[in-house]
């Protein structure tokens, strides 16, 4: 490391795979010396607990008559300029352009001292509010005041650059997960719980959201089961439960489906899983096919977005046109059924999570452009790449 920092992080602090990304990229910045500090408006839910070196500062919203709705981005804009003048902060590192982005665009120009804004795109932001032209420009806006931009994957970048139509350099940092909390672990416990039986277990892990298509999960199981006996395992929950309970119901299946809820720490339940189903319209990346993939589970899913650049065909799971439950069930079914298949690309996916997903290997490229943005001298690529090998 060639200095420590001061760091803020701004991100949504409830479920989501960008609050959960910008928490444990704050944690393992904090343990290589770091100093980070969290401006949220709630404690993220993956902060518990005392970690060194990291700080937290909550966002309090004036209730003012004058004002029809509480003034939210107002307010996190004034403590983040607050936070970066009384702890001198280097860089602002926010999740999602709107309205983190354009918010530390406008800290930036209220505080005393120099501060670089870092802003990372997760794909809501870009896939959706930009339908709203007004929204569009705001996320130029966020996009073009930021000293630094990176994306998750590489279809978000394209989609980036072909919506909004900006020219700006984007770096591509990837995901990643804490190899020492997503690894294959021994799931007797729940497999019995789940599985009396000795079925091979399906999961499903979301916010239930329609873009997730959670009625094709429930038809790809439909069918992987008049096959191969199995139980479906739901985590999370969203607008469509009751529309996914109700399709349950129709199908008789109460009995082979299990919904769990939401689950803040899912790494010991997915190793339980046999396939994890991501059938979604659209993922900018998909970190729950990641999380999987580092437990040793295969993931069956769609080509959509940014899910070939995690998953790759063939050989850490199989992917398919959106819609297509046929050919889902199908690489379901050939998994579930050879054994020695299944075991070479259960090793495989353990070794791309661990190789090209490596937390140490992500770690040091936001760190490049932390010291990139603030003008110090970095090693380049070649000299700071650190190889994670399979434990």
């Amino acid at each position: 490391m060639e200095k420590a920092l001061n760091i803020g992080i701004t991100c949504y602090p409830s479920l989501g795979g960008s609050g959960v990304i910008a928490t444990e990229l704050g944690k393992q910045l904090a343990e290589r010396g770091h100093r980070i500090h969290f401006i949220t408006h709630g404690m993220p839910f993956r902060l518990t607990g005392y970690h060194k070196n990291i700080y937290y500062h909550e966002v309090d919203v004036p209730d003012y008559h004058v004002f029809k709705y509480p003034p939210y981005d107002l307010s996190l804009a004034a403590k983040m300029a607050q936070v970066a003048n009384l702890q001198e902060l280097d860089v602002l590192h926010v999740h999602y352009a709107i309205p983190h982005a354009v918010c530390a665009y406008l800290a930036k120009g209220m505080v005393n001292r120099p501060l670089k804004v870092v802003t990372t795109l997760h794909g809501t932001d870009i896939t959706i509010l930009t339908h709203d032209e007004s929204m569009a420009d705001l996320v130029r806006l966020g996009i073009n005041g930021s000293d630094a931009v990176t994306a998750v994957s590489n279809d978000l970048i394209r989609e980036t650059q072909t919506r909004l139509q900006i020219t700006k350099e984007i770096d591509l940092t990837y995901n990643f997960v804490d190899k020492r909390i997503y690894m294959p672990k021994d799931a007797t416990r729940y497999r019995n719980d789940f599985a009396p039986n000795g079925e091979k277990i399906l999961m499903h892990i979301s916010n239930f959201r329609p873009v997730k298509r959670i009625t094709d999960v429930v038809e790809i199981f439909r069918k992987v089961n008049e096959t191969v006996p199995s139980r479906l395992v739901f985590i999370g929950e969203g607008p469509e439960m009751a529309k996914i309970v109700s399709r349950v119901k129709e199908l008789n299946l109460e009995e082979k489906v299990l919904f769990l809820g939401k689950q803040e720490i899912v790494a010991d339940l997915i190793s339980v899983a046999d396939v994890l189903l991501l059938p979604s319209e659209k993922e900018s990346f998909g970190l729950v096919a990641l999380e999987a993939m580092a437990c040793g589970v295969p993931t069956v899913g769609s080509n959509a977005g940014g899910i070939p650049e995690v998953v790759v065909h063939g050989e850490t799971g199989y992917l398919a046109d959106v819609g297509d439950t046929d050919e889902m069930a199908a690489g379901c079914i050939k998994l579930l059924s050879d054994d020695g298949l299944y075991a070479a690309m259960a090793a495989q996916c353990v070794e791309r999570s661990r190789t090209v997903f490596c937390n140490e290997r992500i770690l040091e490229q936001y760190e490049s452009i932390y010291y990139r943005v603030l003008g110090y001298d970095v090693k380049n690529d070649a000299e700071r790449e650190r190889v994670c090998t399979v434990e």
